[in-house]
């Protein structure tokens, strides 16, 4: 049975930035036996951070080439769930797109992947893999 995963930009991010943690993403993307997702948001969230660190936007395509045929739009359904997220997920910070992330796992049964620590503290009904610390 196919695992199906979801990739939160920090997930993308340790990626591009060979960060600790991004071997296991590197590995999930490779396995035929894995569904690797990413939310528009969250590849939104991660055009942002290289843009705002300078990259030219074919630097920024190149990058994301193996992340964009995993993407899947962010849908009414989706925004319903992650709107309503706010109030449970307010006081660890998170942003749109991290509840976007988490609105798409909860959409297919999945298991939402970051770097994020403050995610193991938080109760609704995701299942998270921190992939560090």
């Amino acid at each position: 049975m196919a695992e199906t995963v979801v990739l939160d930009s920090s997930a993308i991010l340790t990626v591009l930035y060979g960060e600790p943690g991004s071997a296991p993403v590197i590995e999930a993307m490779a396995n035929v036996e894995t569904l690797v997702l990413v939310n528009s948001v969250n590849l939104c969230e991660v055009v942002t951070k290289l843009v705002l660190g300078g990259a030219d936007a074919q630097q920024i395509t190149k990058s994301l080439r193996p992340f964009l045929e995993h993407a899947v739009e962010f849908d009414s359904q989706q925004a319903i769930y992650a709107g309503e997220l706010a109030r449970l997920t307010r006081p660890f910070g998170l942003s749109l797109g991290d509840r976007a992330c988490l609105a798409l796992a909860a959409s297919r049964g999945a298991t939402a992947w970051t770097t994020d620590t403050d995610w193991k503290k938080l109760k609704v009904g995701v299942k998270i893999r921190l992939l560090r610390g």
